[in-house]
């Protein structure tokens, strides 16, 4: 973590009452986003309400929600194989670059791993999130991504293969 995040407040579990800042958080953050579907914040929204949400963490500076990371579990060939896809990832705009977002993700890989998590995939730029220890998902597959951008972060020696599908928020895959 650079020196940046180091004077960041503290990442959080979501709490009631979060939902309208996260909300924005999400729909700001993905604004200009080329990757965008324009849905992200709906999609948070449909994990919440589907009880799906394993984490909800938002980071909070001065009292504001400035940052926030959704985990959800994903199946593997149609099976529940206590695998979970981190996204979306999101923090405001204008505080992006600082930390935040690296901040998140380390927060919640590390909850998945106290909870005692197999792994975890994420879709994203694999310059990023080759700092947490993703890898290129090569036993593992998402509809029809190819190249890097797919990728796996197992906890433990095991990697299942297999199509993974997400949950039916993020409207397929």
């Amino acid at each position: 973590m650079d020196d940046a995040a180091g004077s960041l407040a503290m990442t959080r579990d979501e709490r009631a009452g979060d939902e309208p800042a996260i909300h924005d958080v999400v729909t700001s953050a993905f604004a200009q986003a080329a990757h965008s579907s324009g849905d992200e914040a709906a999609i948070v929204a449909r994990l919440r309400e589907a009880g799906a949400l394993t984490l909800s963490l938002v980071a909070v500076e001065s009292d504001r929600i400035t940052g926030h990371v959704a985990v959800s579990p994903v199946l593997i060939e149609g099976q529940e194989a206590d695998w979970f896809g981190l996204g979306p990832v999101a923090v405001l705009p204008d505080l992006q670059r600082r930390g935040i977002g690296a901040a998140l993700v380390a927060a919640a890989l590390q909850r998945l791993r106290d909870l005692g998590a197999a792994g975890c995939v994420v879709l994203g730029d694999p310059d990023y999130y080759s700092r947490f220890g993703f890898e290129p998902a090569a036993r593992l597959r998402y509809g029809e991504v190819s190249g890097p951008y797919f990728q796996l972060l197992a906890f433990g020696a095991e990697v299942p293969e297999g199509e993974v599908t997400y949950h039916q928020a993020f409207g397929g895959g």
